[in-house]
This record gives structure tokens, sequence and C-alpha cells, in this order.
């Protein structure tokens, strides 16, 4: 009897992830640098034991949808506002700091000022999933530190959409602009109809069946992946339709309880993202960008808290949350793998830089983790001190 391959790639992933995480926490490591090791190991560039690293990460983009909608679930729409006035100036400010450092550095060693300006723009943003999975669900949800992140981490994957739009569209302008002004217009129009139906029809349904929490769970999994599904065809993207179905059902009283049972299923999901990210990457080209990612990856992991830190402090927010926020943010994006690999298959630069954006991502999620696991409290952290859910 032959075994499906995606059965059998699912469970390498987990008994796979199980005994790396085992070691990892007898060894005092982090657990996501563990299942980013695994999937280089198991991925077509190891062991290849792993050979669809893309059907993997199609799948495990779930987790992200899910942690985007986790996030709208706890936030209602009048504080949202509030902290996105609050952090705008920080985003945009960092931003540009942080584009022309990848800029310099892309031009000092040789890239061509094409090639330097989409490595200055990967260079943008900080992770989502590292930012939010490290983050304790008391502070995410409850204390300033998780709101200031939150909203500038939206704020960023807004910036990170229009750029994957001006490398959609690069060879057509026309394209270009018919898609920004579709954002401009389908946005107002994903909210607007989000909030109606959730108003109208979703939490009336909440109230009705909720002591069935078999049916909530399930009418929960379909408004999340709906909402996400209709963002993506309007040109909104999942995450943030996802984010938007949250935030339109923040105010039931049946929130918490959907948070609560929706967190398993997302860490399962993230699980195989991280493993496909290690997975997904040619461990040969290692050799060829490595002085480059070196230099990048510290120059980022120094500038990164410093900078968010100081923009912090200037409008008003207390230097040690200023602080923590910087160097939660200290790391570079998922949204820069998107950036890297969508440009090499437009043409826009070659392979070396992609994997350049693609190493330094990677190199700075490992590290940036360690750094934050080993100063403040995270979920997974190996000390028992310092960890918090």
């Amino acid at each position: 009897m032959q075994h499906d391959p995606i059965i059998f790639s699912v469970f390498l992933i987990f008994a796979g992830a199980a005994v790396a995480a085992t070691l990892a926490l007898y060894a005092r490591q982090s657990m996501l640098v563990s299942y980013i090791l695994l999937g280089m190991l198991l991925g077509p560039w190891g062991l290849d034991l792993v050979g669809e690293p893309q059907t993997i990460q199609d799948i495990s983009h779930v987790g992200v949808i899910f942690l985007l909608f986790l996030l709208g679930l706890n936030l209602h729409p009048q504080k949202l506002i509030q902290l996105f006035r609050a952090t705008l100036l920080v985003t945009l400010v960092s931003s540009l700091l942080f584009s022309t450092a990848g800029f310099a550095v892309g031009v000092a060693f040789g890239f061509t000022m094409l090639e330097s300006l989409i490595v200055g723009l990967a260079c943008m943003f900080s992770s989502t999933i590292i930012g939010l999975k490290l983050l304790p669900t008391t502070q995410l949800h409850h204390q300033h530190t998780g709101e200031v992140i939150i909203s500038v981490l939206l704020l960023q994957d807004l910036i990170a959409i229009i750029i994957l739009l001006f490398l959609q569209g690069s060879g057509n302008e026309g394209s270009l602009w018919q898609s920004l002004m579709l954002l401009a217009v389908a946005l107002p129009a994903l909210i607007i109809a989000a909030f109606a139906v959730a108003r109208f029809v979703l939490v009336p349904l909440f109230m009705r069946f909720d002591t069935i929490q078999e049916y909530v769970f399930l009418l929960t999994i379909g408004w999340c992946l709906g909402v996400a599904e209709l963002g993506a065809m309007m040109g909104v993207s999942q995450e943030i339709g996802a984010f938007i179905g949250g935030i339109a059902i923040a105010s039931s009283p049946i929130s918490t309880f959907i948070a609560e049972s929706l967190k398993p299923l997302r860490d399962f999901f993230l699980v195989m993202f991280f493993f496909s990210l290690g997975a997904s990457f040619d461990i040969s080209m290692i050799s060829v960008v490595l002085m480059p990612v070196l230099v990048l990856v510290a120059l980022l992991l120094l500038l990164k808290p410093f900078v968010f830190s100081r923009l912090l402090q200037q409008t008003g927010e207390q230097g040690a949350l200023s602080k923590e926020v910087g160097i939660r943010l200290g790391q570079v994006s998922e949204f820069s793998l998107f950036i890297a690999i969508l440009a090499l298959e437009s043409g826009v630069i070659g392979a070396e830089a992609s994997y350049l954006i693609q190493l330094v991502t990677l190199a700075s999620f490992i590290v940036s983790s360690y750094w934050i696991m080993l100063r403040y409290p995270t979920p997974i952290a190996v000390s028992a001190k310092l960890r918090r859910d």
C-alpha cells in the first residue's frame, strides 16, 4: 500500500518538530529556530524527505491568516484608529531609514541600483509572526506594549501590500495604477461589508447558539477564511481580510471564547510555516551571498531596535517600553520573502539578490528570536522565569 506524500510530509514535520523541540528545550534553545533548521535538514536542499515545500508553505499560510484574525478579534475599532494615528509617523520614518540602510549595503556589494532598491524595500518591515508569536497573550491583548507592536506591524503590512502590487504590475503601468485604484476602493468596501454581515448575521447567530461549541467553532472558521478569501479576491490580501473579519466581531461577548479555541489551530499551522521557511531555502547559495548577508543582518539587528526606541520615545512613550518594542521588532519580515520571490519571478532582480533577501530574513529570524527569548517574557521561553502565555 502506497503512502500519501502529503500525509507523510505532515508526519515528518510534526514528529521531527517534536524531537527538535525536545532537544531545543533541553539545550535551552529557541523552538522556532529548531523548526527552521528542521526544514533545512528534511527539505529538498537537505535530505530531501519533504520534497514539496511549496505545498506545505501554501497550507501553512492558514496559520498566518488565523494569527491576524485573532489580532483583530482582540482590538476594538476605535482603539485601533487611535493607535494608527500615534504610530503612523514612527512607521513611515523607520521604514525610510531601514530601506536606505539596505539600499546602501546592496550598492556597496556591487548589486545594481534596482536590485539594491528591492533589497532596501525588503529591509523596511518587521516580522508579524515573530513579533506576535513571541509576545505573551496577556501582553498582546491587554497591555500597551502589544497595542503599539500591532499598530506598527499592521501599517507595515499595508505598505508591503502596495509594494507587492508595484512588483506585480512592474511590466504594465496601466495595470499597476488600476490595481492601486481598486485597492483604495476595495479596502473601505471590505470593511463596510464585514461589519454589516457581522452585526446583522454573525453576532445574532453566535448569541442564539452560543451553547453549542462545535457550531461556534465551525462558524468562526468559516467566517475567518471567508473574509480572508474575499480580501484576496478584492486585492487587499488574505491577511488583511482576516484581520478585518476579526475586528468586526471583536465587540461580541463570545469573542474571548473564540480567541482561546483557535489558538491550538493557529499554532499547528505556524509550525508548518516555520518548517517551510527552512525547507524552501537553497543551502548552496549561502557561500555566494555570505558577506553581504552578515553585514546587512548585523546592521539591521543593531539599527532597528535603536531607531524604533528613539522614535517611540519622541512620541511620548516610556523608555523601557520603547526599548522592548524596538527589540521585538528588530528582525526582517516574512513579507520580505514574498518580495524577494516575486521580484525574482518578475525578472526585476537576479537570483543572487533574491537569496540575499531570503537569507537575511531567515538569519534575522534566528538571531532576533534568541535575543527576545533571553530578555523578555515569551510563551515558549526556555527559562521558567520568562515563560508567559
